[in-house]
């Protein structure tokens, strides 16, 4: 057997409904780092967006974006921006219907418009800060993922007239725009790949549709107890949910960590 190496989604996995860190979840990660288990974030969000999240919990490699965007150790190893001229394509398309957009590069991202509900609604439930109003951030930064904010039933305008692109639903007015074939499954790849890992002692945890091809890539994927029916479809395990300690859990029933929590609380009783 060769290192093995955990990917864990963000949203919904390793932050609960209240976007926040479990103790269990810090204590699981910690215990697989000191048995020398590789960790890494796999994650639709830029790396902006979870530079704090990966620095308190000791994570130095990430696939962000989707895929489009993947470091190990530090170093950038695969990325794969959207040609500028879609991106005008794009956003022409979005003007003329009246949508709101944003465009998001590896370490920054910006709105078409100030203060729109849908903008506002999207990213305030995720606890994300409004993005700065630049509806020309694409014709100066390599973009590597668009969001459009629309209702439900105008998505399928844009997947109709744009088949080259992939489009993911993160939200009840947020659509994802990336090139088509980008997953995480692609970014999860090309780190096997320059870390020398066997895909065979890879494992990933995640809960959305984002997560599809990930789990279905890996050695071992784990559904969140929270996870979308076609998420828990593909996964060869579910554990509990992102409020219920599902990592640890998770961790526990792959047999990578001992139930240390399980440990503290017998060692708490036998001193009181």
């Amino acid at each position: 057997m060769g290192r093995p190496i955990v990917f864990f989604d963000i949203d919904g996995t390793l932050l609960n409904e209240n976007k926040e860190i479990l103790a269990s979840t810090r204590i699981a990660i910690h215990e697989l780092q000191q048995q020398g288990i590789y960790t890494a974030i796999a994650t639709g969000r830029t790396p902006i967006l979870f530079e704090e999240i990966r620095q308190s919990l000791g994570i130095d490699s990430y696939v962000a974006m989707n895929g489009q965007y993947v470091v190990f150790e530090g170093q950038v190893i695969y990325d794969n921006p959207i040609p500028q001229e879609e991106l005008i394509k794009l956003q022409i398309e979005m003007q003329r219907n009246n949508h709101p957009y944003a465009h998001v590069s590896h370490d920054d991202f910006k709105s078409s418009v100030a203060n729109h509900p849908y903008i506002r609604d999207s990213f305030g439930d995720t606890k994300i800060v409004y993005p700065e109003v630049d509806p020309t951030f694409h014709l100066r930064a390599p973009i590597y993922q668009a969001i459009v904010f629309c209702e439900e039933d105008e998505r399928s305008h844009y997947i109709d007239r744009f088949p080259h692109f992939t489009f993911l639903p993160w939200h009840t007015y947020a659509l994802d725009i990336l090139p088509k074939g980008c997953s995480k499954a692609i970014g999860i790849t090309n780190m096997l790949e320059h870390g020398n890992f066997e895909l065979v002692d890879s494992y990933a945890f995640g809960d959305n549709n984002n997560d599809l091809e990930m789990l279905s890539l890996v050695g071992t994927g784990v559904a969140m107890g929270n996870a979308l029916p076609e998420t828990k479809a593909v996964a060869d395990m579910i554990t509990t949910s992102c409020n219920e300690d599902g990592i640890y859990h998770g961790l526990v029933k792959l047999g990578l960590i001992a139930p240390v929590l399980q440990k503290q609380e017998e060692t708490s009783l036998s001193t009181q």
